[in-house]
């Protein structure tokens, strides 16, 4: 993608999201880290084996996979066909996949919980977007089910931003340049592909602090149980904690 022609193309995440240099960099994620999260957080939400999972904005289906391990139905959506098709190899008759964008209605029954996990929210340009993708988890959810948000702590990310990094991944090296732009954190992400081509990819989240979220519930519909602050499931603490996890009841 010509960094020129960026204004024109298609929104960030469903092309950046289907690339396989998007994958490579992200490769050292760590599976152990986000196992040991959902660990904590099965024990602290207390799913009953027939109760239905949401993964929304799965990727290529690590958490839905994991969940499904440990015995729920889960299904998992997000909006890139390429995370799905690699996702759809560990379908079962418990676990299903979709290629689907939050912000349309979902039409795959009630869920008792829905998970949005690793900060995969908050990448629409137009605000109103993202109470809309609220409002389409809320009434996919039975009444008294719970919706989880783990984010990043705006914050503590923003205080703390790392303006260029270099990774070496495989052959490729990736130059990684943050900043903010207007509300949100940005990272233009540029390497030389396996092709020798020049490649620009973007990421945009807005920076949204829990007093916003707040409102978007409000909106939404949703009522704030909790707000935590990491994978131990720790009080979330503004100058201090790694995430902002909130859990949400309809």
């Amino acid at each position: 993608m010509h960094p020129t022609s960026y204004a024109q193309s298609a929104e960030w995440f469903s092309t950046w999201f289907d690339s396989p240099y998007y994958h490579l960099l992200y490769q050292d994620r760590n599976h152990d880290e986000a196992r040991y999260f959902l660990d904590n957080l099965l024990r602290h939400l207390h799913p009953k084996p027939q109760e239905r999972l949401l993964d929304l904005a799965c990727g290529r289906g690590r958490h839905a996979v994991y969940l499904n391990e440990q015995g729920f139905d889960v299904t998992g959506i997000d909006l890139s066909a390429e995370n799905i098709d690699a996702a759809r190899a560990a379908e079962n008759e418990r676990l299903h996949f979709h290629v689907h964008d939050m912000r349309a209605p979902l039409p795959y029954g009630r869920f008792d919980f829905i998970l949005n996990l690793f900060t995969s929210f908050g990448y629409f340009d137009e605000e109103a977007e993202n109470v809309v993708a609220l409002r389409n988890a809320t009434d996919a959810l039975h009444y008294g089910g719970k919706l989880v948000i783990d984010f990043m702590n705006t914050e503590r990310t923003v205080r703390e931003l790392v303006a260029h990094e270099t990774k070496h991944v495989e052959g490729i090296t990736f130059e990684l340049h943050r900043h903010l732009d207007r509300d949100f954190v940005v990272k233009d992400i540029r390497f030389v592909d396996r092709e020798g081509q020049p490649q620009h990819f973007q990421e945009r989240v807005r920076a949204l602090s829990v007093e916003r979220f707040r409102e978007y519930f409000y909106l939404a519909g949703l009522r704030l149980g909790e707000v935590l602050g990491d994978y131990d499931l720790r009080p979330y603490v503004q100058e201090e904690s790694p995430r902002m996890i909130f859990i949400l009841k309809k």
